[in-house]
Parts: C-alpha cells; sequence; structure tokens
C-alpha cells in the first residue's frame, strides 16, 4: 500500500456498557493506555448512571488515515465549552486550544507537556470523548477553520471591522494520532459529570485510599536520620498537630539518582525495627524512589537486560511491560519495604524533562517504543507497586509525578516542583476532569499570611500534606500562626468521615472527590468576554478572552471550597442556583449569585448546598485503625431535608471488594412543629461498624 494514500473511514460504534460506545479505525496499536494500565470496566456500575443517546449524528465524525497517520474531526456547537485534555493548571475552557499531550514536567503553559495528559474531553453539552493511544497526539480544540465547513466563521475586514479576531470561529475538535489507525470511545451523558463518571467507571473506578491515607502527612528532609524522624514524630504528638504517615526522602537510600533501593544503613541501622516502632506509634512510613537504578543495586546485574538503551542520571531504566523487569523490580521493593511494615511510595522523575529523561530515540527490550514508554512510566509504576501491596491485602497511597487514561483505581496523587498557590488550585480543579488526584503540597512560605492559607487549601485536598524535603519546615514553623495550623489540620482529622466517603462515591460511582464548578448542577457561569486595553503597536494580536471560574472547587457532595491567597482580604465566589450556607456558622450566604468574602485570616471560605448534611468525628491525632469505633457529629445546613449514604468498611484492607463494606442512611426531616429531626440507619449484621454515638446539629436556625 501506498504510504500516501488517504483513506476516509466508515465508523461503526459498538456500545461496549452503558452510554459508552467504541469504534476502531484502520488498525490500532496493540500497546494502548488501557492496556499499559490493564484495569476492567466497573459494567454494572455504568448501567446503574442508566442510558444515554449517542451524542452525534454518526456522519459528523470524521477519521481519515492519511500518510501513515490517523486524523479525527468531532464537531462542536457554537455555545459549546469543551473541558479536561489532562491535568491543566492555568485554564479551565480548553476551546480554542492547540496542544501536543505529550508527559513531561508542567513548564508554566498549558500547552500539553503535563504529567496527566490524558487523551480525554468533556463537553458541556453532556458527553466525553476519549482517543485510546499512548502516542503523543495532537489536538485543535476549536482551533482551526476548515474551507469546507459546514458552520464557517464570517470573513471580516480588519481594517473597519472591531469584531476582527486572528482565532475566527471554528466547528470541530481535530486530533493527530502518529499511528495507522487508533480505538475511539464516547461517553454520553445527559450532563457533564455523567460522561466523567462513566469514563473514571470504565478505567476501574476511582482510588478508594486507606483512612490513614486522608490524614496528615509531614515529608522529612531528605537527610534525616531514624532518631531524627522519630524525634520529629514525637514532637508532633507532643504538640497536638494531627500525623498518619511520614515521608522519607533520597536520602534514606544508600545511594539515590540512581537508586539503589537499598536503606542507607549509616541513617537506618535496623530498617525493620525502625518502621515497627512508627507503626507502634500509629505513624506509617512512605518510601521517596526513582525507578532508575544505579549500577550499585544488588539487582543491578539482574535487571540489565531487561532495560532500556539509554540511561536517566547514569542509572538503567526498567522496561515494565515485561513480567521479568516487574519480577526482579517489585520482588527487592516487597522483600525490602513492604515485608517490614513499609506503606508506601513516592514515585519521583516519570514525568520529563526532554534534557534527563529518555530521549525518543531510545529502545526498549519489549519493542514497545520509547514515546509509548514515556506517555505510560507514571501508570506501570502505580499499576505493579498497587498490585504489591494488593497481595498483601492492605491499601496503599502515594504519590507519583506522572499519569494517564487507565490509572483512575490507582491509588497515587500527582504532585510537581511548581509552587504556584493559584497554579495549584486551578490543577485541583481540573483533576476532576480527567480521572487524576493532585494535591497542592506546602513545602515553604516567605510569611505566616502564606503559609496558613496554603495549608487551608491543601487540608481541602487529596492529599494533606507538608513536603518538607529541602528546608525541614514544620507545620509550626511560623509560630504567629501556628495555632490556626493546628485548628485546620484538626479539621481536616474531623471531616474524615466525610472525605472517606467521597472518596467512595469516587470507586463506586465515579463520581471525582474534587472537581470543578463546571461538573456542578445549577452552576451556569455568566462567560464574559474581555479585551485588554493595549496598544495595537505593541500587541497587534489582542483578542478576547472569556472569563472562568478556576480558584474554587467543589469537594465531596456538599462543599463548595473557594480558597484565599497570600495578600488577599477578600475574594469573590460563584454560588451556583439554590441556597448556599456558610460552612463555620450555617447562615445563608446566596443563591445562584456572585458573593464577596472577607473571612479574615483564620478561615478558608467554604459553603454547603441547601440540604446538605456533614458528618465530623472527634479531631483524633491518627486515622481511626479498623474496628476502632469513633462519634459522629452529623451536621446539616439549610432548609431542605437531607438524605446523605455514609460509607464505611474496615478502612485498610481490600475486603471491601468482597462486599465488606456498608453504607448507612442518614435523614434529616422537617417535624410538625416546625423543627428537624436526624435519623441513621442502623449497621447491617456481619457488615463494618465503626460509628459510636450519634449526636445532631442543626446549623441553620
Amino acid at each position: 500500500m501506498n504510504p500516501l494514500t488517504s483513506f476516509c473511514q466508515s465508523l461503526t460504534w459498538t456500545e461496549v456498557a452503558a452510554g459508552i460506545w467504541k469504534a476502531e479505525a484502520g488498525k490500532p496499536e496493540a500497546y494502548t493506555l488501557l492496556r499499559a494500565a490493564g484495569v476492567s470496566p466497573n459494567i454494572a456500575a455504568i448501567s446503574a448512571i442508566g442510558e444515554a443517546t449517542f451524542p452525534f449524528e454518526r456522519d459528523e465524525i470524521v477519521v481519515e488515515i492519511r500518510d501513515g497517520k490517523t486524523y479525527v474531526r468531532l464537531p462542536l456547537a457554537r455555545e459549546e465549552q469543551v473541558y479536561g485534555f489532562g491535568l491543566n493548571f492555568q485554564t479551565v475552557h480548553q476551546r480554542g486550544k492547540v496542544m501536543q499531550l505529550h508527559v513531561d514536567h508542567y513548564g508554566n503553559k498549558d500547552n500539553g507537556r503535563t504529567h496527566a495528559p490524558v487523551p480525554f474531553y468533556v463537553s458541556s453539552r453532556g458527553y466525553g470523548v476519549f482517543v485510546n493511544s499512548a502516542r503523543y497526539l495532537d489536538i485543535y480544540a476549536g482551533a482551526a477553520v476548515r474551507k469546507d465547513s459546514k458552520h464557517p466563521p464570517e470573513a471580516k475586514d480588519r481594517n473597519t471591522d472591531t469584531t476582527w479576531s486572528s482565532r475566527p470561529y471554528s466547528d470541530a475538535v481535530e486530533i493527530l494520532v502518529p499511528a495507522a489507525g487508533v480505538e475511539l470511545y464516547i461517553f454520553g451523558g445527559k450532563e457533564p459529570l455523567q460522561a466523567v463518571q462513566r469514563f473514571n467507571l470504565f478505567n476501574g473506578g476511582g482510588c478508594l485510599p486507606p483512612r490513614w491515607g486522608l490524614g496528615f502527612t509531614q515529608r522529612v528532609h531528605r537527610l534525616y536520620t531514624a532518631d531524627q524522624v522519630t524525634n520529629e514524630a514525637e514532637e508532633f504528638a507532643s504538640r497536638k498537630y494531627p500525623l498518619d504517615f511520614i515521608g522519607l526522602e533520597p536520602g534514606w537510600q544508600s545511594k539515590s539518582y540512581p537508586c539503589t533501593f537499598e536503606w542507607d544503613k549509616t541513617r537506618f541501622p535496623e530498617p525493620a525495627k525502625f518502621v515497627q516502632q512508627m507503626l507502634s506509634k500509629g505513624i506509617r512510613i512512605n518510601l521517596w524512589t526513582n525507578p532508575y537504578v544505579s549500577p550499585d543495586a544488588s539487582m543491578y546485574e539482574k535487571i540489565l537486560p531487561y532495560t532500556g538503551s539509554h540511561t536517566v542520571w547514569v542509572g538503567v531504566v526498567p522496561d515494565l511491560t515485561m513480567p521479568e523487569a516487574q519480577t526482579i523490580f517489585f520482588s527487592q521493593f516487597e522483600k525490602d519495604h513492604v515485608n517490614i511494615g513499609v506503606s508506601g511510595y513516592k514515585i519521583d522523575e516519570v514525568d520529563g524533562y526532554d534534557t534527563w529523561l529518555w530521549p525518543d530515540v531510545a529502545t526498549f527490550p519489549s519493542g514497545i517504543s520509547a514515546e509509548q514508554m514515556r506517555q505510560t512510566y507514571g501508570v506501570l509504576v502505580q499499576k505493579y507497586s498497587t498490585d504489591m501491596f494488593r497481595k498483601n491485602n492492605q491499601r496503599t497511597y502515594g504519590l507519583v509525578r506522572a499519569s494517564n487514561a487507565g490509572a483512575s483505581s490507582f491509588p497515587y496523587v500527582i504532585y510537581n516542583d511548581n509552587y504556584s498557590h493559584q497554579d495549584f488550585i486551578t490543577g485541583l480543579v481540573n483533576s476532576g476532569f480527567s480521572g487524576v488526584l493532585w494535591t497542592p503540597e506546602v513545602r515553604a512560605s516567605k510569611t505566616g499570611e502564606e503559609w496558613l492559607r496554603r495549608m487551608q487549601s491543601v487540608c481541602f485536598s487529596p492529599m494533606a500534606m507538608i513536603n518538607a524535603w529541602a528546608d525541614g519546615t514544620k507545620p509550626w514553623s511560623f509560630p504567629e500562626v501556628a495555632k490556626q495550623v493546628q485548628e485546620i489540620a484538626m479539621l481536616r482529622m474531623q471531616m474524615m468521615p466525610y472525605w472517606y466517603t467521597a472518596f467512595a462515591r469516587y470507586h463506586f460511582q465515579g463520581i471525582p472527590p474534587f472537581r470543578a464548578m463546571n461538573l456542578e448542577e445549577g452552576f451556569t457561569q455568566k462567560a464574559v468576554s474581555v479585551v485588554e486595553k493595549t496598544s495595537l503597536g505593541e500587541n497587534p494580536y489582542v483578542e478576547a478572552v472569556t472569563k472562568e471560574i478556576k480558584d474554587q472547587y467543589m469537594a465531596g457532595e456538599y462543599l463548595l471550597v473557594a480558597p484565599m491567597f497570600a495578600g488577599q482580604a477578600t475574594r469573590q465566589v460563584v454560588l451556583p442556583t439554590g441556597n448556599w450556607y456558610d460552612f463555620y456558622t450555617g447562615k445563608l450566604a446566596g443563591n445562584g449569585e456572585v458573593i464577596t468574602v472577607a473571612p479574615g485570616l483564620d478561615k478558608i471560605p467554604v459553603f454547603v448546598k441547601d440540604g446538605g448534611i456533614i458528618p465530623l468525628m472527634p479531631p483524633l491525632l491518627h486515622a481511626p485503625k479498623s474496628g476502632q469505633k469513633v462519634d459522629l457529629e452529623i451536621r446539616h445546613y439549610g432548609e431542605k431535608p437531607g438524605r446523605y449514604l455514609l460509607y464505611d468498611d474496615d478502612g485498610e484492607t481490600y475486603n471491601y471488594e468482597k462486599g465488606q463494606y456498608s453504607w448507612r442512611e442518614i435523614r434529616v426531616e422537617k417535624q410538625q412543629n416546625g423543627q428537624f429531626k436526624g435519623s441513621i440507619s442502623k449497621a447491617e449484621k456481619n457488615k463494618p461498624d465503626s460509628i459510636g454515638k450519634v449526636t445532631w446539629r442543626f446549623m441553620t436556625n
């Protein structure tokens, strides 16, 4: 066949689960994102969402195979907005963007080079599109105009027409796949959230961390010794700051960059004893590593035949698509780490940059290309490390620098080396579109105000973490706000029943625990086009930009969080339709309007949906252990009756996959005398029951 020949593909769409359709164009490659992840769809949970209609006229989706590449074109309506395309840090609206989806360290531009370049986008019209390719994909998200467009833009005279734009209206999303075929998936829904749910459930459902993973974590200085770690844990306890797991940074290894994965016996002379002593204090150990094997590692000679042609910092790169490499690599992790009680990992540097990661000219013994390996390496290390803990029936929760589609069920949170607080929040907003988790970690600050504002954000995120690997900061490093930091950390602990249930909904229903306002019912953003005043001589291509909500988000079923940044005394909050109430006081905040709040330094603005139910537990210093009963204070907000399903299991094992879990129904109803009354269903026989005494607090009087 002439490689320059162009073929239009006639697509056959097959419904592979309720509201999910698949089509193949050309000859799709065998190695894909879904194959790398190796997870199974939750068909029953997808069916529970309900039926959906195919969102396009089938002939509107055009696919051509040309020059050995696949060109995909999908229609866009005039008022349609698109979200997703991976973990972005500066923008929520992706229409009009040109990007290449490429695993990389975030370089301060939303251009597709990011830690999780997930090739999935969601439309404001309620559907989603997924391209199951492990290649670098070129995306034109309503950014190019064909001369045969069915809805062409009007040609305008720039000299006389003030509405002229250098970026005229485009009616399509166009995707270039550098392969002679591809798998495409369409996810239907009545609203965008349903498409996201289906996508997450098709990827195995969201992760369900252990309870301790939702507690507080401190990553200590990179050169700490066992004694210094122990002393720091004791200081947390004496000062009454919560702490569930400690992260050891590179110095725990005998050598790192590249790594031996072996304990440095000068800093940790008795690793097993140290780990067990920490566990006896209720604190777990998490180990930093990157997967590049030092010539001094004991596994080096064994794994060498199963590594790529190029090194990273002179460490060889295991080909983790090969069972031999998986066995050699993770068997040492299991023997030296997991079997002595280590609870998880921080997997670094699987994201880029081009200057130090393996180049695209690299080869791997499996035959997988360097490009495909780069797009999936973060997924592979998540998968096989999770499998290692699963084999021991222990849940884990860790950190990773790269991910992609298929990894929703893996218990890892993404982080990076950027440190913009504003970008961190936008990343958290965007994470919910792409089936990944992101943490706005805290490292250092110039002032106590900045420190407190960052701590407030991190306590309303997937992982409440200080990363002190470089400077050794502590929660109390700024004495002037130490009390407020302690209070927000303890609030994080009090809210654990709420957070745990939010993650259970992520696992069983596919609903992201942290998500954009655009996925919230009743949120109607009034897009306003503005043109910054500037001289055309200075900027001849000045354009209108659409304002977007990227600094507030939904957390769990009922909460709207609006972080404050250093230097802010007030901020605006956009409330969806319906009454919303102040989390702290229960007072009405507004209904479908933009409000201005001035919370003071001590509080992060949080609002609760009318009828919202928030279960709280006592402010413990450690997450409840398996079988430990905790009392609940159940708060109700607003004037509407409320209903909430509270999740429970043992909090540590995978026994929930065998049915060992329960949903306790909480109801709040208004009595004839106008007062509210709450009830909670009884625990099921032979099912987990960690609830002790229950008290009620009706916040809105």
